[in-house]
């Protein structure tokens, strides 16, 4: 049932991924959801660059680098997390969004629906029995030197995914009834 999925959705660190590769059919069907997912005025802004292999390496070398580069005080506990957490993923897709050209919507809409598509693959991943976690660093400014990106697109961030052994945590929420009011 979608709403038990729902509740069992988490997110699901790096260092938490066994080794082990997300297969190319299955990373295909996680972008198949989140392809499906609601877009206002049918923009579909939602791009995604998906990175395995040697590629999540390079995006590594990347974020630690300009993370040095860019930092007046580099930690190298965080140089190092930069360069090891795409090598951990069995695979890392970039999440951009496509701003449309005709700008026939607000970008807050457009970066709602790129949103609703990484929820869409989320709960797939968390049906298939793949770890996840979208990761947003002050580094995707930069993202741009790295990917191809095209005109009016951009990163929003990075979607980590991998398998993992551990049963992850349970999680509460505090009641809905606190943050409805009728009218």
């Amino acid at each position: 049932m979608v709403f038990d999925l729902i509740k069992k959705r988490r997110s699901v660190f790096p260092p938490q991924y066994n080794g082990s590769p997300v297969a190319k059919e299955d990373i295909l069907k996680i972008l198949e959801a989140a392809n499906w997912a609601p877009t206002h005025k049918k923009t579909e802004p939602w791009r995604f660059k998906v990175l395995t292999g040697e590629s999540k390496e390079k995006l590594g070398l990347f974020l630690s680098y300009k993370y040095m580069e860019t930092e007046a005080r580099p930690q190298k506990v965080k140089t190092r997390k930069l360069m090891e957490n795409p090598r951990k993923a069995g695979a890392v897709i970039c999440i951009c969004m496509q701003r449309d050209p005709r700008e026939s919507l607000p970008v807050w809409e457009e970066v709602a629906a790129t949103a609703m598509a990484v929820q869409n693959m989320w709960l797939c991943c968390t049906e298939m029995g793949i770890g996840c976690y979208w990761s947003s660093p002050g580094l995707i400014q930069y993202m741009g030197e790295f990917l191809e990106l095209q005109e009016g697109e951009q990163c929003l961030g990075f979607f980590y995914m991998g398998y993992y052994d551990e049963v992850p945590p349970e999680v509460s929420r505090g009641p809905i009834a606190d943050k409805v009011v009728w009218l």
